[in-house]
């Protein structure tokens, strides 16, 4: 909002993002280099692709995991404030990805952190977007 009380442009962008559970029921947030706040794995939908290949190559750029079709299960479509982005939205295609026992995850890309939080509980001493609260409620939390 500028000074004399005028909403400016809002930008929308296209995502998709991986609410990511492990076996124990723990799920994954992360971190982007250069920003504060924690959310899912996921990313910008580029011009052609679908939001299930845009998941999968996310995916697999982020944390280095390959997904398979049976691992990706639909949330549905949410949108919220970007977190790291003034005056943007996100229109996000979401999914529950079950990670495999075993599967090692590893911060790559342009992730800088990564944590696992009780999905129960998720009070944390570190900002969480307003997606990712979202989404752990959409995914039955």
């Amino acid at each position: 909002m500028s000074a004399d009380g005028v909403i400016g442009p809002v930008t929308t962008l296209r995502i998709v993002a991986a609410v990511v559970e492990r076996s124990d029921g723990r799920h994954l947030l992360v971190r982007k280099r250069g920003t504060h706040a924690f959310m899912q794995v996921g990313g910008k939908i580029e011009p052609g692709e679908g939001p299930v290949a845009a998941l999968v190559r996310e995916f697999e750029e982020e944390v280095g995991v390959r997904l398979e079709p049976a691992d990706i299960e639909s949330l549905g479509r949410f949108g919220a404030p970007a977190a790291n982005e003034p005056d943007h939205v996100v229109d996000a295609y979401a999914y529950r990805v079950r990670l495999r026992p075993g599967t090692e995850i590893a911060v790559q890309a342009e992730l800088e952190e990564l944590v696992w939080i009780d999905p129960a509980d998720p009070v944390a001493n570190f900002p969480i977007a307003p997606l990712s609260r979202d989404l752990l409620t959409a995914a039955g939390h």
